[in-house]
């Protein structure tokens, strides 16, 4: 009898490893995260994790909408300048603190503090003070009204204020509101994050686990999805999703990215401080080409807002640079005075296939016209540390959006812009800047933003390329999940796995 109970336990122990596994969501994904500190690291790799760690005190759902997070309400006063915040009841952070108005005090002035360097940092240099009116009350004023206000908030994570003052690294020690807290992070392998059992929203998240599984080779990626080994494979490429498309078990979520490939200029030396040298490149690329070649037809070109932003983007058509003409770019460098060719090294994010692709493909157009464009394709941290110090004179790259235009322009292209490593520089540009955050009425800020659009995509410091079609791939059994043009992973509180 006691070989009986002693076989009927181990059967059930045995049991119960597929059921505590199902579980656990594995995802596989190309990259892992140089680092957690949300307020610093901002590389598609982190903020596929973080989304699920911290919370602002705004979001965005799939519909790229404003909504409530981890403030569940807020008034605005009719002037705009101050807005008070009530912070969820029972919020805590992942070491057990509860949230206060202090945090989120201490978690602004963090990303506003020079010395933190946040590329988040002009989101909100309009807030001219944060103070707690309540216990779960934070009242925040600013020095001008900003339109863009609330839908810049979902970038600025809060934190604990003991982690501001304490010196707690959080690159290594990520401490949020999130669903999933980090449980084990094994550098180039995997991060697991076990489930917040304290989290604020009763029911969430239904998973117990999310492990990332870094896993470099896309085709180790698609055989690990088509087997089961992985349920789901966020933020996918074009070719990425073509090879799976149609494959058993497997389906494919997609949306229109709010992300773009990019070539940047450093306008702060010759040749590319000229616009017409800008102009050139921007004439010399085909981005129809760029399209069919590198996105398997599953994007379509843009400028600087994403056609995702119906309510703000201007039509490519407007622009008269978009046309490809490869002789009319060798015309515009003679105009400059450049002798031909112009040489110059692209430095290419080689962490990403879909833009080490673009690379090639921009490369082949901008030599036939006029230049000689040497690409060096680097790995993610060099690529980072090169773009942060301006170490470079152009690069291919991704970039993300936002869901105001404020969000990527401000800090983009205004002198004082957080992320302007082009050392670009206009008056004219950062007075429509600033009218477009001050500006409160919707049919003078789009007139605000069309200027803009048309002043920056022929001669401004990016050459925008193409906006493509965003996928997650998901096996069967893998509900509640929303893809979101921002490429959060923020839908993974709802997200269960069939047992």
């Amino acid at each position: 009898m006691g070989r009986m109970v002693l076989a009927a336990v181990a059967a059930a122990a045995i049991m119960a490893v597929p059921a505590a596994r199902a579980q656990t969501l594995e995802i596989a994904t190309d990259q892992s995260p140089v680092g957690l500190d949300p307020h610093v690291a901002t590389s598609f790799a982190t903020v596929l994790v973080n989304s699920v760690i911290y919370e602002g005190l705004t979001g965005v759902d799939k519909d790229l909408k404003v909504v409530p997070d981890l403030a569940e309400s807020w008034t605005v006063s009719a002037d705009g300048l101050t807005y008070v915040f009530t912070l969820r009841p029972g919020a805590k952070f992942h070491d057990g603190s509860a949230v206060t108005p202090a945090d989120v005090a201490a978690s602004f002035a963090r990303v506003r503090d020079p010395k933190t360097g946040s590329p988040y940092a002009s989101r909100i240099d309009m807030v001219k003070d944060v103070a707690a009116t309540g216990d779960r009350q934070v009242t925040v004023t600013l020095s001008t009204p900003s339109a863009p206000f609330l839908a810049n908030l979902p970038q600025i994570s809060i934190v604990p204020a003991a982690a501001v003052t304490g010196g707690v690294d959080l690159q290594r020690k990520p401490d949020g509101t999130g669903p999933f807290k980090l449980q084990e992070w094994v550098p180039d392998t995997y991060l697991l994050l076990a489930k917040n059992d304290a989290y604020w929203q009763a029911g969430l998240p239904k998973l117990a686990a999310v492990k990332f599984n870094i896993v470099p080779e896309a085709s180790t990626r698609q055989v690990g999805i088509s087997g089961g080994t992985y349920q789901m494979l966020p933020n996918v490429d074009p070719t990425t999703a073509a090879t799976l498309d149609g494959t058993a078990g497997v389906t494919l979520l997609e949306t229109p990215d709010l992300s773009y490939t990019l070539v940047g200029m450093n306008v702060s030396k010759p040749p590319f401080d000229n616009p017409k040298v800008r102009e050139a490149l921007n004439t010399a690329i085909d981005r129809a080409q760029i399209v069919q070649a590198a996105y398997f037809g599953k994007g379509q070109p843009g400028g600087p807002l994403s056609p995702a932003l119906k309510d703000w983007a201007v039509p490519v058509a407007d622009y008269p640079c978009y046309a490809a003409d490869p002789e009319k770019a060798k015309a515009l460098l003679a105009e400059a005075g450049i002798a031909l060719p112009l040489k110059a090294e692209m430095k290419v994010l080689g962490s990403n296939q879909n833009v080490v692709d673009v690379a090639q493909v921009v490369q082949a157009q901008l030599n036939a016209a006029g230049f000689d464009i040497a690409l060096n394709v680097q790995e993610q941290g060099s690529f980072i540390q090169d773009w942060r110090n301006s170490n470079f004179q152009i690069f291919a790259s991704v970039n993300g959006g936002s869901v105001d235009p404020d969000g990527y322009l401000f800090r983009t292209f205004h002198t004082a812009g957080s992320t302007n490593v082009f050392k670009y520089s206009d008056a004219a540009v950062d007075k429509l800047l600033d009218d477009g955050r001050t500006t409160l009425d919707p049919a003078k800020r789009r007139d605000i933003y069309a200027d803009l659009q048309k002043r920056l995509a022929c001669d401004g410091p990016i050459a925008h390329l193409v906006y493509g079609q965003l996928f997650t791939a998901v096996r069967d059994g893998v509900t509640g999940y929303q893809i979101v043009g921002n490429r959060s992973t923020r839908s993974l509180r709802q997200t269960s796995l069939a047992q």
